[in-house]
């Protein structure tokens, strides 16, 4: 059983906030951050020498680490900077034409909805959504309601494996069946899928899986990858063009101009960091408590949660009653000394928390003082004279 209070110590957390939105940006461990340090000295050490004798080995090694633990091979596997990097090389690597579909969630991710509006935009395509069933949706409506949104013009299905603003954990192998039945080929947003859910790429068999290393794997910002599936590989291109072009996947993802490699290349003791903690334990002891927490926080509100113990994981919704401005609710909590996102569903308000390694259910109980104070304003401000 972790010691979330000693956990603590390997990360430089400020210990006067109550952290409790690991989904956003993550938290790089110090063991992690020392081994960046320890890459970029190496690098500074001599430039030239690294980026044409180190450099390429070495990125390939950390590549193969990271795809071994999502069950996949290294050559099918490259680094970019975040999920969204990888979503844009997918999307701007494809060819569309006036009159396709490109079909997404109601729950997609917003910085990947103003990618496709942009190659929409461009190309004469339109985007479709998928309705999800809110709050507490089951596995198989989820999978119907996708499949059910299919149509004949439908070119790409752009799918998160985990919602962002709503924190569900969807059925993304059902849902790849499904679209393939069709025809249709998956691009999955998994930038909250590594080190938060148990992954095997191999066996999912989507077209191209995206996933961020810097939020639940807990690697230094910046580091993420886009997998692709062999037959997937030929004419996708990184966002930026280079001297690998047209010379494969590979060549090209690898390379794309002078920029400090360290968080890609300290991914391993990212892994070995996730790893020490327990691994699948972990991943399950963070989605325990999180539904814990979840039902904690919506029983001394008086209020319901938002996801499900089957559509949960590391993550939880929470609606806050008589809200409507999310962001001046979200700027209360931050006054109060805690960031949990909130945001507008369905015309109701709601409050995401994570849990990590870092937490137990005693930050949660502060958590939902905090939230009662924010949600009477008089309390509030009455908090913030005396503070």
């Amino acid at each position: 059983m972790l010691d979330a209070a000693a956990i603590r110590a390997e990360w430089a957390l400020d210990p006067d906030f109550l952290t409790l939105n690991h989904g956003s940006y993550g938290a790089t461990p110090r063991a992690v951050r020392a081994a960046q340090d320890a890459w970029r000295d190496r690098l500074e050490a001599q430039p030239s020498r690294f980026f044409r004798e180190t450099y390429p080995a070495a990125i390939r090694h950390a590549a193969s680490s990271l795809a071994a633990f999502l069950g996949a091979h290294g050559d099918d596997l490259a680094f970019v900077e975040n999920a969204t990097t990888g979503c844009n090389a997918v999307l701007r690597s494809l060819r569309f034409q006036p009159g396709d579909e490109i079909l997404v969630l109601q729950h997609v991710y917003g910085a990947v909805r103003n990618t496709i509006r942009h190659i929409c935009e461009r190309t004469g395509a339109t985007m479709a959504e998928a309705a999800i069933p809110f709050p507490r949706p089951l596995p198989d409506a989820i999978t119907e309601a996708v499949a059910a949104a299919i149509t004949p013009r439908t070119r790409l299905a752009v799918i998160d494996h985990i919602t962002s603003a709503s924190a569900l954990v969807l059925p993304i192998a059902d849902i790849v069946r499904a679209c393939h039945a069709s025809g249709v080929p998956v691009l999955v947003d998994g930038a909250h899928g590594p080190g938060h859910v148990d992954l095997d790429l191999t066996a999912l068999d989507a077209d191209w899986y995206t996933g961020n290393c810097h939020k639940w794997l807990n690697a230094a910002k910046g580091c993420a990858f886009l997998w692709a599936r062999r037959d997937r590989q030929h004419d996708l291109h990184p966002v930026t063009i280079s001297h690998g072009y047209g010379q494969g996947f590979l060549a090209e993802f690898d390379w794309t101009g002078t920029f400090d490699p360290s968080a890609y290349l300290s991914v391993t003791a990212a892994l070995d960091f996730h790893a020490r903690l327990g691994g699948p334990a972990l991943r399950a002891r963070n989605a325990t408590l999180a539904f814990e927490a979840t039902n904690l926080v919506a029983t001394r509100i008086g209020s319901e949660t938002g996801g499900g113990n089957q559509v949960s994981g590391a993550m939880g919704l929470v609606r806050l009653p008589g809200i409507t401005d999310a962001a001046a609710m979200r700027d209360r909590l931050l006054a109060l000394g805690t960031d949990t996102p909130v945001s507008l569903i369905g015309g109701a308000a709601w409050l995401r928390l994570s849990a990590q390694a870092y937490n137990d259910l005693s930050d949660y109980e502060r958590l939902a003082g905090l939230v009662q104070q924010a949600l009477e304003p008089d309390a509030f401000w009455r908090s913030r004279q005396k503070a």
